[in-house]
């Protein structure tokens, strides 16, 4: 009879504190706040397979290059630039804007390459060139 008494008040006490859990959480359960401030050197958006479809990235100085990588003749030295891209699904970038210290650029593609418009300014100049599919090119100059 003793044991019941006590396997009896332990239930209960369990059954208790069970309620007191279930019922008195201190109020509504909330995600953390979201972060003030991304930083990082780079950042790439990719799709539902992986491939990046847009991204912002530092470019350091450097001189200009080729597109398979070696260093272009003409001497050129690049200054540090950041480039914003936006990537269509073959891979290509449609949308560049881009700034450093000699001067800031938006390029925007066609979906028919070697269409684009490009508007800059740089050194105190400012140009808007338009090239058309079949490569056909018109400055644009004030």
């Amino acid at each position: 009879m003793k044991d019941q008494r006590i396997m009896m008040s332990l239930t209960l006490a369990n059954l208790c504190i069970m309620i007191f859990v279930l019922f008195h959480q201190g109020g509504t359960v909330a995600a953390s706040s979201p972060a003030t401030v991304l930083r990082a050197r780079g950042l790439e958006i990719v799709d539902d397979r992986g491939k990046v479809r847009a991204s912002i990235q530092i470019l350091p100085e450097g001189p200009a290059r080729a597109a398979d990588g070696r260093v272009a003749k003409d001497g050129h030295v690049y200054p540090e630039t950041v480039i914003l891209r936006l990537i269509r699904p073959d891979g290509r970038p449609s949308v560049k804007i881009a700034t450093s210290e000699e001067g800031s650029g938006v390029s925007l593609g066609g979906g028919v390459d070697p269409a684009y418009v490009v508007l800059g300014s740089q050194g105190g100049d400012s140009t808007l060139a338009l090239t058309d599919k079949d490569g056909r090119r018109q400055l644009i100059k004030p």
